[in-house]
């Protein structure tokens, strides 16, 4: 009877540990789900007028002047064969704090001009959250504009603004904008991947095979016993 308890003893944990992990699958799954359908519903819906700290994703509206003289470039992509990164400029506003738009993506090397709209512009894009700095995370280069971190209060210290809001907007490229324009707006939305049921029947499978394979050996066990 012994040699039957340890083998289930010691699967408990390993089977209590898959299932945690599958439901923790699920609820991320669930929570997940609700971001795709709010993004989809921001994205089909009018822009909201800015106020206060939105959500991630909502999609609003906001007004001033840019302060092209203070724009930044945070992180690097690669877009086909060439290395850029995104343009960041102050947006100041009358009355409130300077907001971060993330106007668009830009090349390094820059063989053609930038667009910089001067006087009033009303911007529309969606809300972007700040990063969260850690001990991985790379250094910026403050001198010469280049961040890579997204930290409000980071940035607008480096560029003597005020306490800019806690939270950038990316500008959405109006309709009928031309795709070869710089800085390259973004067109829709992002959608965050969303692997979790993958990940959640793995977890559920393992910890079915792990019964499975339990089950075969307790029985062949006993049959083994009774012979």
């Amino acid at each position: 009877m012994r040699r039957l308890l340890l083998p289930i003893l010691a699967s408990l944990p390993v089977l209590a540990a898959l299932i945690a992990l599958g439901t923790w699958q699920v609820q991320r799954l669930h929570w997940k789900l609700d971001i795709l359908d709010r993004i989809a519903a921001a994205e089909a819906g009018p822009p909201l007028a800015l106020a206060g700290t939105p959500p991630p994703y909502t999609k609003v509206v906001a007004t001033g002047r840019f302060d092209h003289k203070r724009e930044v470039t945070l992180g690097i992509e690669l877009r086909g064969t060439t290395l850029g990164a995104h343009l960041v400029t102050p947006l100041i506003r009358e009355g409130s704090p300077p907001l971060l738009v993330f106007r668009g993506w830009v090349p390094v090397e820059r063989s053609r001009g930038i667009d910089r709209p001067e006087g009033e512009v009303t911007v529309t894009g969606y809300v972007r959250q700040a990063d969260i700095r850690d001990w991985n995370s790379p250094r910026d280069d403050v001198p010469a504009r280049r961040f890579y971190v997204f930290d409000p209060g980071v940035i607008g210290a480096a560029l003597g603004l005020p306490p800019p809001a806690p939270f950038g907007l990316v500008a959405l490229a109006a309709p009928g904008t031309n795709s070869a324009a710089l800085p390259a707006a973004a067109r829709s939305l992002p959608r965050p991947d969303n692997p979790h049921l993958g990940y959640a029947i793995t977890w559920y499978g393992l910890a079915a095979a792990l019964v499975g394979v339990l089950a075969a050996f307790l029985f062949r066990r006993r049959r083994e016993h009774a012979a």
